[in-house]
């Protein structure tokens, strides 16, 4: 339920609008401002409905005050007996919700007010689906990034990376939609060994990223990864089998805060530096960083090292999907390599007419396309890269791509291509 408070000297005017809006919402009430904004630090209502002219501070500066103390906007709405167009401007251009003279009807009140709280629930809604990765539910790689970069500078805890192991084979021998049902099994174990205050995130195709706050016993940490990988092993038996032979599992590579740090990157790295310490020694297990075993990795491995920092975790089958900067760096690379060895080079533009159909176009052209292929996405647009290849081969590469799509889908398609060389 939505908390509103309500702030006005008049006892009679709070009383009604306590008594309207009670009926649908958690109500709080001040008569001062200097009593709502202690009302506001302790309770942080949803709404604030204020009286514009009040003794000591009027509603102009407790919108403000209010608005100082919060990271976000404050959702205000003022009660005013004076009828003037500036009144309302001023307010207004302080970020006022909206404007309802007094005398008010009940109706009209709650109607307003109802529309404030609706356009915040939308509001509210559209950031949780910003966030959310949609297939498993956890935090996006943005987000995940954002609020765990922000509780490391804070908090002590662990910050873990985790990997499934062969997650490759599971698309390769039993489809992308087996995939995606090993990943919402592994989302949910990874819930359980998490509590409310910690957050965690995917932040790739089988990579997610977990913060647990306040845990510190390196043995917790080895129970958890022990727990996952029993776990989801036995999730998959069940799925595919008791004969399935993939090596299903999960590499954990953690670092303890603030001790290795309170900086995201720099602790992510070393996180991410523990986790290829697992994956070089059979996988399946966890890796608590320390400078000593880096330093040790890092000059005994040399290249060895070095190929696998560079390298891609899992690959997957078919074309290489970056973002478009690094798709820009890429075609930058292949366009001098080109001049110099006079190899084919087709750049392909895709332009799509029905934006709900994004995520099947993504798929047909990464599973119709070779993995020395790279491919970007921008809104509804999608580009191609074919390194050698010819016009001829191109237009195989096209035909191969329409043939593959649904009718309706191909037909709201543009297709561009330049042959580079």
């Amino acid at each position: 339920m939505s908390k509103i408070l309500i702030v006005d000297d008049e006892e009679m005017m709070l009383m009604m609008a306590r008594r309207i809006l009670s009926r649908k919402y958690e109500v709080i009430t001040a008569t001062t401002g200097a009593a709502a904004v202690e009302l506001f630090r302790r309770e942080r209502p949803d709404m604030v409905l204020s009286d514009l002219m009040m003794p000591e501070l009027d509603g102009y500066e407790l919108h403000k005050i209010l608005q100082a103390l919060s990271a976000e906007p404050v959702p205000m709405m003022f009660m005013t007996a004076d009828e003037r167009e500036e009144s309302e401007s001023k307010g207004f251009e302080l970020g006022a919700a909206d404007y309802i003279h007094k005398p008010f009807k009940p109706d009209v009140l709650l109607r307003r007010v109802s529309n404030i709280i609706d356009n915040l629930d939308k509001i509210h809604g559209l950031e949780t689906a910003a966030s959310t990765d949609p297939l498993t539910g956890l935090l996006n790689k943005t987000a995940a990034q954002k609020e765990i970069g922000e509780r490391v500078k804070t908090s002590a805890g662990a910050l873990l990376m985790l990997d499934l192991d062969s997650f490759k084979l599971v698309n390769d021998l039993y489809g992308h939609a087996a995939g995606d049902k090993i990943l919402i099994r592994f989302t949910r174990l990874i819930k359980e060994v998490i509590r409310g205050n910690d957050l965690a995130g995917r932040t790739g195709g089988d990579e997610f990223i977990a913060f647990l706050q306040g845990v510190r016993d390196e043995k917790i940490l080895h129970d958890k990864a022990a727990f996952l990988n029993e776990k989801l092993l036995t999730a998959a038996k069940k799925l595919f089998g008791s004969d399935m032979q993939i090596p299903l599992g999960t590499s954990i590579g953690a670092v303890f805060v603030p001790d290795e740090g309170t900086d995201f990157v720099t602790l992510y790295r070393k996180a991410d530096s523990a986790l290829y310490t697992v994956k070089q020694h059979g996988k399946h297990g966890l890796a608590i960083f320390s400078a000593h075993n880096y330093v040790e990795n890092s000059t005994g491995n040399g290249l060895s090292q070095l190929r696998m920092i560079l390298g891609e975790r899992n690959a997957e089958a078919g074309a290489y999907f970056v973002d478009f900067e690094t798709f820009k760096k890429i075609y930058q690379l292949l366009s001098r390599m080109t001049e110099l060895f006079q190899k084919g080079l087709t750049l392909m533009q895709f332009t799509l007419g029905a934006g709900d159909a994004a995520g099947d176009f993504k798929d047909t052209l990464i599973n119709s396309l070779r993995r020395s292929d790279c491919i970007s996405q921008s809104g509804n647009k999608f580009f191609v890269l074919l390194p050698e290849a010819t016009a001829e081969d191109s237009n195989g590469v096209k035909d191969r791509i329409f043939s593959r799509l649904p009718k309706p889908l191909a037909d709201t398609v543009a297709f561009e291509r330049e042959q580079i060389f």
